[in-house]
């Protein structure tokens, strides 16, 4: 049998394989494209006028706050509840910031499923009725969309075997090289064994509460994983490890991703930690407590990682076809759990604060801020445009 081969983690060709795959993904759709575009996003904002957005009080935010960041998570007892999924651009900065990012996403998602463009309206005043709602009561998410409520009770009854089968196409205890997974080097592996010698890496894999904590851990299997859009390049790793002895082990699937100076903007004052791994893990035990529990740092040959288990109730929503009810009631729910997740950083002064800015700054004719629909209005157009430009690079190379 041929031995596999080994892509190199700094060489051209993995360099050049994930930049392909990065292009293809973000060429589906102009909503694929607005994900995999937070740089842009950004640019865009620092273009515009000082005073154009209002500044809500200091909070982490997600800062790449598109839909497919929301989600099921589990904490480590197992509970489950809808909470922001991933972290990568999360800093202490102003929460109007997440609220276009998610407008931006919902708008260009429901564009994608042939919705009217008055939807784009409603769907903004809803979202702002939600926020709002959670601002004045930690207790309030209202009913569950039923485009939510599917996922949630797949979530509920996932088994890891499904977790397996789907991230790596197999439940037996070995990863697949091929299209997702790469083979990784001698370097890499010893890197992946030593991470798992640390204590806290294997109070990591022992965390959950069907695991005793004097668990034998041992590495199974490692690969490099192909996986995500914006951050396709960066270091990622799949490593199964093996909890318990061989009679009767048990398996974890841990993510290892490497963090990087964040594209979203904080306040100046605001104190965070040095490290961008650090930094994200920070911010997930603020935004999204079941996912922050769960999660460490590391140093990876000089790069810093975080790194958690994936579980199997963790799932993202996908929002590729929607009907004009579901895309309201989606926008609103959704953005009561971001208003959860900035209100309980916030004391009472701020959310009073913040609540007075938000009302005020409705329009006449519609009851969203104005700055909310100019902002996306304007987005829409630039990242169409982008998205355009895009494809026809894409066409070209290919």
């Amino acid at each position: 049998m041929r031995p596999l081969r080994v892509i190199k983690p700094n060489s051209s060709a993995r360099r050049n394989i994930l930049r392909s795959r990065q292009a293809l993904k973000m060429a589906r759709s102009a909503h694929a494209y607005v994900r995999g575009s937070t740089e842009k996003f950004y640019e865009w904002l620092e273009s515009q006028k000082r005073g154009a957005l209002p500044e809500g009080p200091p909070v982490w935010i997600c800062g790449d706050l598109h839909a497919g960041n929301l989600g099921p998570l589990a904490d480590a007892k197992g509970n489950v509840s809808v909470q922001i999924r991933d972290l990568d651009q999360t800093v202490i900065g102003n929460p109007a910031h997440d609220l276009i990012r998610l407008a931006l996403s919902l708008t260009t998602a429901s564009r994608g499923s042939n919705l009217p463009g008055v939807t784009a309206a409603e769907m903004m005043e809803a979202m702002m009725e939600g926020y709002q709602d959670s601002l004045r009561s930690d207790d309030v998410l209202g009913q569950m969309p039923k485009t939510i409520a599917v996922v949630m009770r797949q979530s509920a009854r996932r088994t890891w075997k499904q977790l397996a089968e789907e991230r790596i196409r197999d439940s037996t205890p070995k990863i697949p090289i091929g299209k997702k997974f790469f083979a990784i080097s001698k370097l890499e592996r010893r890197t992946i064994d030593r991470l798992f010698d640390d204590d806290k890496l294997r109070a990591l894999a022992t965390k959950l509460k069907a695991r005793e904590n004097d668990s034998e851990i041992q590495v199974a299997d490692a690969a490099y994983w192909m996986k995500g859009c914006s951050s396709l390049g960066l270091l990622r790793y799949a490593v199964l490890v093996r909890v318990g002895s061989a009679d009767s082990a048990t398996y974890a699937l841990i993510d290892i991703k490497e963090a990087v100076k964040a594209s979203a903007p904080r306040y100046k004052k605001s104190h965070m930690p040095r490290s961008n791994a650090e930094r994200v893990v920070e911010g997930a035990k603020h935004l999204s407590p079941n996912l922050g529990e769960r999660m460490v740092t590391a140093d990876f040959n000089g790069h810093s990682v975080f790194i958690r288990e994936l579980l199997p109730q963790d799932l993202k929503f996908e929002f590729d076809s929607m009907t004009r009810d579901a895309a309201v009631e989606v926008a609103r729910y959704l953005a009561m759990v971001a208003g959860r997740a900035h209100g309980q950083q916030m004391d009472d002064t701020d959310r009073r604060r913040w609540l007075r800015d938000l009302i005020a700054a409705r329009s006449k004719s519609l009851n969203a801020p104005s700055w909310l629909w100019s902002s996306v209005v304007s987005l829409v157009a630039a990242h169409e445009k982008a998205y355009l430009e895009h494809c026809r690079r894409y066409a070209l190379a290919a």
